[in-house]
């Protein structure tokens, strides 16, 4: 699964905000969540038209993106 399955970048969906493939929640939002103790489960009972695996290959592709800088 690539970044461009993952996430859609439109100025026509939230002015370019980076969310979701599919969906309006912004991936920014994942983090807000996960930084403020909300468990994973949580995130996606919020906001149910993320899958698990979306949030599960975002996060780990931020973890490859940080180690490998």
């Amino acid at each position: 699964m690539t970044a461009t399955d993952l996430i859609t970048i439109d100025p026509d969906i939230l002015g370019g905000t980076p969310v979701f493939k599919g969906t309006r929640v912004p991936v920014r939002s994942l983090f807000d969540y996960l930084e403020s103790n909300y468990t994973l489960d949580e995130f996606l009972e919020c906001f149910p038209t993320v899958n698990r695996e979306m949030a599960l290959r975002v996060l780990e592709r931020s973890e490859s993106a940080l180690l490998t800088a």
